[in-house]
């Protein structure tokens, strides 16, 4: 089982952290994120395109797709 750490102890060990190595974490979880938010969106795509060759959904104009969102 892995050790896990508090939100809050996170933070203070950061804190106790020079300002140019809280800075490179910074740069370090941004890019982390973003990488995670680029894996996920692909995922989605894929799972889309797998739906939608199964026929479970349809293309839709932008303007259907708000009204339903909207309505």
């Amino acid at each position: 089982m892995q050790n896990q750490i508090a939100f809050g102890e996170i933070l203070d060990m950061v804190d106790g952290l020079p300002f140019e190595d809280q800075s490179e974490l910074i740069d370090i979880l941004h890019h982390r994120i973003t990488e995670q938010r680029r894996e996920q969106l692909a995922k989605d795509i894929r799972d889309a395109g797998r739906e939608f060759e199964r026929g479970l959904c349809k293309p839709a104009a932008p303007d259907d797709i708000m009204k339903a969102i909207l309505s």
